[in-house]
Order: structure tokens, then sequence, then C-alpha cells
């Protein structure tokens, strides 16, 4: 069984989505465990302290060394990897989530990233792995967290009632996923495509596969090179 701890400073913004949805029923069925813990927990000072001012000078307040190393002793095991949010890390892919979710028998502890980041020792010297979900900065590291969460939980074998749903979605073959619609088959003036209401399913299959194509290269011509 896959389980995440997730580090963070706002534990109470991240536990309503972990209560909700696919995930909650991922924790009850016992395929995945999933527990948040603050930062602040792990923190030597009086006022509980997790960040202080740069050195060198310059705007904000980075995160210590010492709570997040307290915190890592305490519950990295032999089967743990440690993640971190930052817009400097690698870009996640659907790729990499679907290599995650294929190991089942790992510990993933994930720190989730805010002000001006972390003390570099960090980066340096206790995580093994650092993720990005895109070009932009965030005021906080917990929406990139459970969007990683999310993402592995939902491929483990199990989570999802239809594990076919899997098979056609967006980036799974390298193009996106086709267009979908549902009743009525005409709302106003705006009708479905008389192909999907053929019962044809060869004709069927091929126009997913040529509206795949034409809206990964309309919408995403980075994936069709």
């Amino acid at each position: 069984m896959i389980k995440f701890d997730l580090i963070t400073i706002f534990p109470e913004s991240l536990q309503a989505y972990l209560d909700s949805s696919i995930l909650k029923r991922a924790q009850e069925k016992g395929l995945v465990e999933i527990k948040i813990h603050n930062l602040r927990d792990w923190s030597d000072s009086r006022h509980k302290m997790v960040d202080d001012t740069p050195y060198g000078g310059g705007p904000g307040m980075v995160f210590m060394i010492q709570p997040i190393f307290n915190a890592l002793k305490d519950l990295k095991k032999d089967n743990s990897k440690v993640f971190l949010t930052s817009p400097k890390g690698e870009k996640l892919t659907q790729n990499k989530l679907k290599e995650l979710s294929l190991d089942t028998n790992t510990h993933y502890i994930i720190l989730c990233g805010h002000y001006e980041g972390f003390d570099q020792r960090v980066h340096d010297h206790l995580v093994d792995y650092e993720f990005s979900i895109g070009d932009y900065v965030l005021s906080g590291g917990e929406l990139p967290a459970l969007i990683l969460v999310d993402g592995i939980v939902r491929l483990i074998p199990g989570v999802l009632g239809n594990e076919k749903s899997l098979e056609n979605e967006s980036f799974t073959e390298g193009v996106l996923d086709y267009p979908q619609y549902t009743k009525p088959s005409q709302f106003n003036d705006w009708k479905v495509p008389d192909v999907l209401l053929s019962g044809n399913h060869k004709e069927i299959l091929d126009w997913r596969k040529k509206k795949s194509k034409e809206d990964t290269d309309s919408m995403r011509p980075d994936m069709s090179k």
C-alpha cells in the first residue's frame, strides 16, 4: 500500500480535499494511507517558528532546515522518498504519475513550500525529488501536493469504479482526450455529432481518434512535435 505524509504549515487547507470523493473512498478501502502534519510541531522555537530572514538580505522568509530535519527524522522509513514542491522542480507529467503509482510499497513524504522556499541545504541533503506543476508560481505548495497525491492515487488498481476510464484519458497515449457528450442530444441549436448517435462502433472509434488528433494539434501543438 502506498502511504503519504504531507508536511505543511496550513494543514487545514489540505484536509477537506483529502476527505472527499475518490481520495476519501481510496482511504476507506484501505488502498492508500494519507496523513497531514503541521511542520510547526517539529520546531525547537518557543514560538514554533519554522522560517527566518535569508542570509545576504532580500525580501520574504525562508523555511529553516532544523524543523524539516526533525520532521523527516521522525517520519522517514526504509522505503521513504522525500518530495518537495518547487517552481524549479521537474514538471509533473502523466507518465511520471503512472511511474510513481506502480511503486506500491513506497512511502512518499511531501514538503509543501511557502514564502521564498526552503534553506538550500534541504534541497541538497534531504530531498529525493523536486516537482513543479507548471511554469508559474503559487502562494504555497499545498495545491501541487494535492495534485501529486490525487494523480497517483487514482491510478492505483481498485480506486476508480471503472478502470477502463483510465485507458483513453488525455496524455495516456500522447494525445488529448476526445470530446464527450451526453443527453440531451440537442440543446438550443447545439447538436451532438451524428456519428455518436449512429451505433456504428467502428465509425465512432475512428471519429474519436480523429478528434483527439485534431484537438491535440490545435490546443497542444507541443505534444504533436
